[in-house]
């Protein structure tokens, strides 16, 4: 039901979507050097490496590095990066993601690959079953401002509790967190 649920819901977005997506890439190239999409390796279910698209938001060059450990993340964004931040747009490509099966719209947001601390905790706590997601219970409680032992426990939570009813829940929390920008730190 989920799987189903995931690519119905990433066709439909893709359709709404589609024309802001052109958009948003024609911005990300007229505004910096460089591809409009970043191709992040990423931690997928099970501990299986990824690749996962966003449109870009850092200058070429800048290290492939979770954004709060850069001294200074403002001089990396693009002209145009901290608006698609805030606004999410450039999460946007990852409904690809979604309708491959890379990732769900709810789980464990997905942890860069050489995040170790982030992923050694998952697997402890069994959360690394999961497939990733485009939100989770993590983002709705705090996004980029929890420190990573939080973020795990409230994975370990949505892992323990999931159903369609709570990814409801969460995608209807994301939306309005997503309005306000809330708990987006860069």
């Amino acid at each position: 039901m989920k799987r189903f649920f995931d690519w119905i819901l990433s066709m439909t977005l893709l359709a709404v979507f589609s024309v802001p997506m052109l958009f948003v890439a024609l911005f990300v190239k007229l505004t910096s050097p460089g591809p409009v999409l970043y191709w992040s390796d990423r931690v997928g279910r099970c501990n299986v490496i990824f690749r996962m698209p966003k449109f870009r938001t850092m200058r070429t060059g800048t290290p492939a590095v979770a954004t709060h450990l850069l001294t200074n993340p403002d001089q990396f964004l693009t002209p145009i990066g901290k608006f698609l931040r805030k606004s999410s747009l450039d999460e946007l490509p990852q409904l690809f993601s979604i309708l491959r099966g890379d990732m769900s719209f709810v789980g464990p947001r997905p942890a860069l690959y050489n995040q170790d601390d982030l992923i050694e905790l998952r697997t402890e706590k069994g959360v690394h079953v999961l497939p990733p997601g485009l939100t989770g219970w993590a983002q709705v409680n705090g996004r980029d401002e929890l420190p990573i032992p939080v973020k795990v426990e409230f994975d370990e939570h949505y892992l323990k509790n999931r159903s369609m009813a709570l990814d409801l829940r969460i995608i209807f929390l994301t939306a309005l967190k997503v309005l306000k920008s809330d708990g987006v730190s860069h």
